[in-house]
């Protein structure tokens, strides 16, 4: 890629994605003229203005969409790195961020906060669903790791074992509370319907961190998809990267998915869709699915909340419905991605 691209393109995705939040900040139920929208946020950062607003439209802007606009990007930009990284290792162009289960992890302890009522407390779904997942790939590593010899294969095969495992747990209790089963299947589907600025307190950090460090290893993927064996001759340990990499993307999947459940195909789609547009370089796969995530989420969760008002979709049926058709096209083109 052109030095000249490399920064203009950016600067263009960085554009868009603001006019993105002001246009969706200012549709909903209540429909907010966009200068109004400009205004409020403005300040709101410290500049200066004499306009005034009505406390429901400002709260309106300030609490309820604005949080969500921003976590809707930044959960999108996640599911989409993590998405790259997970086919960078396994080197296959079909495997997404929830392969290994940790998504299952997470819809257990939601499941489990549900019916116990924590839901109600301050961050009652999202801790439960953050340590179960965390706990689901902590037990994915170390059975993948017993034993005389550890793979990719031993782990993806680990992963879907649990994923089933923890699928039928689930399953199994909302048989048993039926009066939970509404809310569980509705979180399970994903949404933003409940987030807040305290969700975004918790994500960004963790985010910056994780997305900072996959970066760095962007050099190691893109030798691993040689092959184990080039990838050991060009002296890349492939075991430690492999089980970092993974280790990394899925604490990051965790996180997002327990804020807003389990959102599929954005870390599908928008990888493979990437690496059409640029070619196989990690690092600048890396870059544009983090902007063309975070946009198509955004998209998808405003169409979410806007299509049926005064109800509200779930947002993982919005990408469903948008990624499946691509993909059973990207299936029918047969591209080859990847050298395997």
């Amino acid at each position: 890629m052109k030095k000249r691209s490399r920064i203009f393109i950016p600067i263009l995705f960085c554009i868009a994605i603001v006019i993105l939040i002001i246009i969706a900040s200012s549709i909903g139920v209540v429909l907010i003229p966009v200068e109004d929208v400009v205004s409020i946020i403005l300040s709101k950062i410290g500049v200066p203005l004499n306009s005034s607003f009505p406390q429901h439209v400002e709260l309106t802007v300030l609490e309820l969409r604005l949080p969500r606009i921003l976590i809707s990007l930044f959960a999108g930009a996640s599911l989409a790195i993590c998405g790259c990284a997970f086919q960078s290792i396994f080197r296959n162009p079909i495997c997404d961020p929830y392969i290994l289960g940790i998504s299952s992890g997470a819809s257990l302890g939601a499941a489990v906060a549900f019916i116990l009522g924590w839901d109600l407390f301050f961050f009652g779904v999202t801790f439960p669903a953050l340590i179960t997942a965390l706990a689901t790939l902590i037990a994915i590593v170390a059975i993948a790791r017993f034993g005389s010899k550890q793979s990719t294969y031993t782990l993806l095969l680990t992963g879907i074992a649990i994923n089933f495992l923890i699928s039928a747990v689930i399953t199994l209790l909302m048989v048993t509370h039926q009066q939970s089963m509404q809310k569980i299947i509705f979180w399970t589907m994903g949404s933003f319907a409940t987030v807040s600025w305290n969700d975004l307190l918790l994500l960004l950090p963790i985010m910056s961190c994780i997305v900072f460090l996959l970066f760095f290893y962007a050099k190691d993927l893109n030798i691993i998809q040689l092959g184990s064996e080039t990838a050991k001759s060009l002296g890349v340990n492939t075991q430690k990267i492999t089980i970092i990499t993974l280790s990394l993307a899925s604490l990051l999947i965790a996180s997002v998915v327990s804020i807003c459940g389990v959102i599929g195909f954005i870390g599908l789609i928008v990888p493979h869709m990437v690496r059409i547009m640029v070619g196989n370089n990690t690092r600048t796969v890396f870059i544009y699915s983090l902007f063309i995530g975070a946009v198509f989420m955004l998209i998808a969760d405003t169409i979410a909340r806007t299509v049926a008002i005064p109800s509200e979709l779930p947002v993982g049926s919005i990408t469903a419905i948008a990624g499946a058709p691509y993909f059973i096209f990207l299936l029918l083109r047969k591209k080859k991605i990847y050298t395997i």
